[in-house]
């Protein structure tokens, strides 16, 4: 097996057992060992699957780039990049999505990130995903970032099915004020733009200059404004 095939073997398992064990094997599973019991193996497969994929991916040699990326696409995916930092960072309050907080879906506001997309958290991965292929166009990592973006953009379809199904009335409503797409809702009337609190404003843009200066340490390049300034 090339090394190429085995990040794509270890990125498929990785994302395939997510999709399982969030959907059809979920609910036998947590019947069969219980919620804390299931939870541990979830977060152990997600962790050897997720180590994996890291593993292989370290060992894969870099193919030639497919282009190179100059300043106008380093700018791009720079701007984008504080975007999906803001989504990220907005995702983490008031969101009717996470454990616990189901009940706030009917009621709750479509503003900030969520008047962009009911979908924040899983659009900053996808759009990391994107950006990372844009500026590093090499096969292997073709492989990582398309199995990050998988698993952020069919899972949330996927979630819209199962809190739908979990709670008709409030999820449709959550649903009727925002939508999957970004954007989509504001173009189409149904949300509003504004609203944004310090956590996804000023808590993005600490993540986003955190996240890109430690590039250079981390992978031998600088990323983001860094280029330009160190």
């Amino acid at each position: 097996m090339s090394a190429s095939m085995m990040v794509l073997a270890a990125a498929s398992a990785f994302v395939l057992s997510h999709f399982l064990l969030s959907h059809p094997l979920r609910k036998p599973l947590v019947a069969a060992l219980g919620e804390k019991g299931f939870s541990g193996v979830y977060s152990a497969l997600a962790l050897l699957t997720f180590g994996l994929t890291i593993w292989a991916y370290r060992r894969a040699p870099a193919t030639p780039a497919l282009w190179q990326a100059g300043d106008a696409l380093w700018a791009l995916v720079t701007v984008v990049m504080l975007f999906a930092s803001v989504l990220l960072l907005g995702s983490f309050v008031r969101n009717p999505a996470l454990p616990g907080a189901a009940a706030s879906a009917a009621t709750a506001q479509a503003r900030g990130v969520y008047g962009i997309t009911r979908h924040p958290m899983m659009w900053s991965f996808a759009l990391w995903g994107a950006c990372h292929m844009l500026v590093y166009p090499v096969e292997k990592n073709f492989i990582l970032a398309g199995a990050i973006i998988v698993l952020a953009l069919v899972g949330a379809a996927l979630q819209d099915r199962k809190k739908a199904a979990q709670d008709p009335q409030g999820w449709i409503a959550w649903e009727s004020r925002t939508s999957y797409w970004p954007f989509a809702a504001i173009v189409q009337g149904r949300a509003q733009f504004g609203g944004f609190g310090m956590h996804a404003l000023g808590g993005g843009l600490v993540v986003w200059l955190v996240a890109t200066w430690a590039h250079l340490p981390l992978a031998g390049w600088a990323a983001g404004i860094w280029r330009w300034v160190l």
